[in-house]
């Protein structure tokens, strides 16, 4: 029997642990100095040589935009590569002295199948390579800022996704959820010593260490970043993270959009989550900071399942244990304060303060995504940009 009650109890733990761990992580931030840690300018006449990677799978619509803000970038040493899988491109025209418009012969159906599309298709040895999203805008000092962080000796950087739109509570909603992400995962976890997670747009690398990592690997369906990012910390190298590398995301906008993409999310993470323990054991073994926060980070459930489970647990225990109710009740008040430091401390537009109300049903369609998760890579491979639900939450 006290078997049985100790596994219940660690079970709880570790659901709870979730709630205040973003806190423990901002207290360690603090601790270590976390913006004392920032490199300075640095004056260097070697710049990077860029490959900018843009991928799109049968929708083009917005790829003119997306070039465009690409060619106002202030920097010189740029090359982009438009990969263009499975689209139709008869209507597609960019200088050509700045942009390689590539069309597969044979569809690739695969973000990293299409990125080494591009990388064999380099029409110079670039030394560094940065991914952006066929929705994705860039302001115009992107490159500048990678490089600030690429002259201080990183291999690996994440610039920060800020909302393209926010002409809905979904949109609204989805950029705060991004807001904590980026803020936690991105400004707080490198601050506090360890690597920031990868977004899957918005992020560069050397060329040497993205092929190192993904070069002997055919990664399918959603979730090339986890990979990606599992083989940077395991060969023990930082991800720096920059909230002033700025690209702008489009946010979701239509319920059905929701559904399929958090299925898609939701799916990659019981895909790839067990890669923490890896990581988190490996930094045990090594006494490696870096990699045992970074497994923790990779072990934790999205957000809305951790959520539930929470309040699940506190009422079961109101018929068991009140001092683990009480318990529950301040990991869960610490968990909403985290979440309000995290839109504090950010550029937080004032809709999204305006939205959170409707969190609550935003759940809901997670949760529904959460029944579609199994299937998810064969609901859809593509999110099309610009869908509209024009029911609001």
């Amino acid at each position: 029997m006290k078997i049985v009650e100790g596994i219940w109890l660690l079970i709880q733990f570790l659901i709870w642990f979730n709630l205040v761990f973003p806190v423990i992580l901002l207290l360690i931030y603090s601790i270590r100095g976390g913006e004392k840690q920032q490199p300075g300018k640095n004056n260097v006449t070697d710049l990077p040589d860029y490959g900018i990677i843009v991928t799109a799978y049968e929708y083009t619509q917005q790829l003119p935009a997306v070039v465009a803000s690409l060619l106002e970038l202030n920097y010189e040493q740029y090359h982009i590569y438009v990969v263009a899988d499975k689209c139709d491109i008869s209507d597609l025209h960019f200088p050509v002295d700045k942009v390689l418009l590539l069309r597969p012969e044979q569809v690739l159906g695969s973000n990293t199948r299409s990125h080494f599309y591009a990388i064999k298709h380099f029409i110079r040895p670039h030394s560094h390579l940065t991914i952006i999203d066929s929705d994705n805008l860039t302001d115009p000092q992107y490159l500048n800022e990678l490089n600030t962080y690429f002259s201080a000796g990183f291999q690996a950087v994440q610039g920060v996704r800020e909302a393209k739109n926010l002409d809905s509570t979904y949109a609204c909603l989805d950029a705060g959820r991004d807001i904590y992400y980026h803020f936690y995962d991105g400004k707080i976890l490198f601050g506090a010593g360890s690597s920031a997670t990868l977004a899957g747009s918005g992020m560069a690398f050397s060329t040497a260490l993205y092929k190192e990592c993904l070069g002997h690997l055919d990664v399918t369906g959603a979730g090339f970043d986890k990979v990606l990012q599992e083989g940077i910390v395991t060969r023990k190298y930082r991800i720096a993270f920059t909230g002033k590398a700025i690209v702008y995301d489009e946010k979701t906008t239509g319920s059905d959009q929701l559904v399929k993409q958090r299925a898609r999310w939701i799916n990659t993470w019981f895909k790839y989550f067990a890669l923490g323990f890896k990581i988190f054991f490996s930094g045990l073994a090594n006494l490696n900071w870096n990699q045992v926060l970074f497994g923790l980070v990779l072990l934790r459930p999205p957000l809305f399942i951790f959520l539930i489970l929470s309040v699940f647990f506190m009422l079961i225990n109101l018929f068991i244990s009140i001092p683990v109710v009480i318990a529950w009740f301040v990991g869960l008040c610490v968990f909403v304060t985290g979440f309000y430091i995290s839109l504090r401390r950010s550029h937080t537009d004032p809709r999204i303060y305006q939205s959170l109300v409707n969190i609550p049903k935003f759940i809901a369609f997670q949760l529904l995504a959460l029944l579609n998760a199994r299937k998810a890579n064969q609901i859809s491979v593509a999110t099309r940009s610009g869908q509209t639900d024009h029911k609001q939450l």
